[in-house]
Formats: structure tokens, C-alpha cells, sequence
């Protein structure tokens, strides 16, 4: 009776949606849907990949004018026989290798081998509503942009009190500042989004992602369709829920990364990021040079000792009410998840400044003849 009511369902969201599609747009039924192109980088997700491609298959959106391109690092942890076994009950679900394991290399390898005039870049670590593929669609379609992408909802990967904090740490505006995807709901034009929808031909216009960035591909890509005249649109229309880390220990090495790839992708481009990337930075420079300078100065440690109360009664007053809506407990986890990981953060960039040279990642392009992009630098 459940898989009746299931099938059913889809089969109501399916028509729904076609039905919308053409009286909004005028078009007659002998034109088609789009074929989507949905590419999956993929590398030891044997925890997260089932989850995930169930989430897309369960999707709205007509079976026939979908591909699913999972493109893996060659994963030895049992995820290449399980989306295998996706490929062999799926005729549109595909195994592809990416042998230099990066994301970036993953997603082009993707992208090359698509077929639709859609290509939506979904992870392996997050989970899609019914409707993703289908709004994503019609958002294109109703805004003439070049980029559709939602918020992200952050789940704990676990139910340990730790899991738990860093979800609430990693989509709080203390934490991660002003980034819309992960803090607001509000509609409207934005600068970068993940697990963005994309126009097939903007790879034409402005290249595909950047090969030498482990990290950060999406945003130095979005600055460059930005720059080149196109323009990304928000909506929660296109919700994701997306897993992060369980433990202290992968969260500070995560935010220890990011923050050393967000220097190596501002020397790449300089338009990929904001201001609000590198407020970990300047704060971590800040307390580093009063600390030297306190040795010398009194006034030096008075602003030391002033900043410092300053941030950790900012970070007790945001996890008290965080604990308020979440559970007395996380009270005493918070007032160090937060400072922990912005910290790291803030020294993996300091690491950036002084380890990155970006003629080495252009000479290890060249070794491996692999695709290298240019900033656009025209105006909009």
C-alpha cells in the first residue's frame, strides 16, 4: 500500500510539474523538458553515497530526461560497488573515474561527458528534496539567469552531543558570518551558491572549473560568470541538507583547509571572494601582533585582554542562546567550538599567505595536462 501511495505521488509531482512548465512558458508538449545532467564528485563516501543517490532517483523530475554521473577518486572503501550496483538497476546513473581524485578535475570530467543542456553540481555528503531537480528547471527558466542554488540546512553527522555543536556552529551567522546559502532564506541575486544548477553553455562563455584549487572551485567559478556579465540567483526553493563533520578534530582541519584555500584561490583570483572570507584572518593577525607587542606595551595588553572579552562573552552570550532552543547541554560545548574554529580558520589563511605559489600550481597544470582558466576580468 506505502509503494502505491509512494509511486503515486511522483507520479502527481511529475505531471504537476510539466504542467507548469509549459502554460508559464508557452510551450507545447512536442518541445520537451530539458535533459539534466547531474554531476556527483565522489571519493571514499561509502557513508553518505546511498543516501544521497536515493534522494535524486526519489526526484520529480522524468526519469527520461535525467542522467546521474558519478565520477569517483577510485574510493577503495566499498563506494565504487555500491553505486555499481545504482549503475546496473539504473540505466541513466553512471560510474565515471577522476585518477587525480580532486574535485575540481571531477566535476570537468563530468561536465565533458554530460548530455543535457542543465548540469547540476550536487555533492555526495547532502540529501535533495522531491522537487530539487524540477524547481531548479523552472527557476532557470523564470529568472533567464545562469545560476540557480538554495540554501544548505546542516545536519549533524551523528547524534553525539560534539556532531550536534558543530551543525549549529556551521549555520550560525557568529560562526560562518554573512553567507547567504547557509544563514538566509530570502530570495534574490547573490555572488555564489552551492550545488548550483547550471546553464550547459556558461562553461563555453567563461571555462569550467579550475583545476588547481582543491577547494573553492565554485566560488572563483561564480566570480567569473559574474564578471563576465551573468548573473547566480537564490531561492529555498532549492533546499539541500547537507552532512559536515562528527568530530572537533575533522572540523578545525576542515576549517584549517578552507581558510589556507581561500588565499591560494584569492591569488588565483582575486574577484572569488568577500570581505567576510578572511575576517578569521585579520582577527587571528590582530591578537598575534598584541601578543608580541604586550611584552612592550601596556596598552598593547590592555587591547589584548579587551578583545579578547570582548569575543568570548559575544561566543558565551550566542551558545547560551543556541542551548536556550537546543538544550541546556550545549552551553557548556559551544563557548569552545566556536573560538576553536575560527582560530583555525583564521591560521590556515595566515598559512596560505606565506606557503602559496601559484607558478607551482601553474607548472604541476602544465605535468599533468590538465584545464588552467584565466580570471574574466570584463565588467558586467
Amino acid at each position: 500500500m506505502r509503494l502505491i501511495e509512494t509511486q503515486s505521488r511522483l507520479f502527481f509531482h511529475r505531471g504537476a510539474f510539466i504542467v507548469n512548465v509549459f502554460w508559464d512558458k508557452g510551450l507545447n508538449m512536442n518541445q520537451g523538458l530539458p535533459i539534466v545532467s547531474i554531476v556527483i564528485p565522489c571519493l571514499e563516501e561509502k557513508e553518505f553515497i546511498g543516501k544521497c543517490l536515493d534522494s535524486i532517483i526519489a526526484n520529480d523530475y522524468p526519469r527520461e530526461c535525467l542522467e546521474v554521473l558519478v565520477v569517483d577518486g577510485m574510493s577503495s572503501d566499498g563506494t565504487r560497488t555500491m553505486v555499481e550496483g545504482y549503475v546496473q538497476q539504473y540505466p541513466f546513473v553512471r560510474l565515471l573515474d577522476n585518477p587525480r581524485l580532486i574535485t575540481p578535475v571531477a566535476l570537468n570530467i563530468g561536465i565533458r561527458n554530460a548530455k543535457g543542456s542543465v548540469v547540476i553540481r550536487m555533492d555526495a555528503h547532502a540529501e535533495y528534496p522531491l522537487s530539487f531537480i524540477s524547481s531548479a528547471v523552472a527557476c532557470l527558466q523564470k529568472t533567464d539567469t545562469d545560476v540557480v542554488g538554495g540554501p544548505v540546512i546542516t545536519r549533524p553527522r551523528g547524534d553525539s552531543l560534539m556532531a550536534r555543536s558543530i551543525a549549529l556552529v556551521t549555520s550560525h551567522p557568529f560562526g560562518v558570518g554573512n553567507s547567504k546559502f547557509r544563514t538566509s532564506r530570502k530570495e534574490g541575486y547573490v555572488d555564489t551558491v552551492p550545488f548550483g544548477a547550471y546553464r550547459r553553455d556558461i562553461f563555453e562563455k567563461v571555462g569550467y572549473f579550475d583545476e588547481r584549487l582543491v577547494r573553492n572551485q565554485d566560488n572563483e567559478l561564480s566570480s567569473r560568470i559574474i564578471r563576465s556579465g551573468g548573473r547566480i540567483y537564490f531561492t529555498p526553493k532549492l533546499t539541500a541538507h547537507y552532512y559536515n563533520q562528527g568530530t572537533l578534530k575533522g572540523l578545525l582541519k576542515q576549517a584549517f583547509k578552507t581558510g589556507k584555500w581561500n588565499v591560494v584561490t584569492l591569488k588565483v583570483n582575486p574577484y572569488a571572494f568577500r570581505l567576510r572570507h578572511f575576517v578569521p584572518l585579520f582577527f587571528v593577525c590582530i591578537l598575534l601582533f598584541l601578543i608580541g607587542l604586550s611584552f612592550l606595551s601596556r596598552f598593547a595588553l590592555y587591547s589584548l585582554t579587551g578583545l579578547l572579552l570582548i569575543y568570548f562573552f559575544t561566543a558565551i552570550g550566542v551558545s547560551i542562546h543556541g542551548a536556550s532552543r537546543n538544550g541546556l547541554r550545549f552551553a557548556m560545548v559551544l563557548p569552545f567550538v566556536f573560538p576553536a574554529y575560527h582560530f583555525s580558520y583564521g591560521l590556515g589563511s595566515l598559512t596560505g599567505l606565506f606557503t602559496t605559489n601559484v607558478r607551482r600550481l601553474d607548472v604541476n597544470l602544465e605535468k599533468c595536462k590538465v584545464e588552467k582558466v584565466e580570471p574574466v576580468l570584463k565588467g558586467r
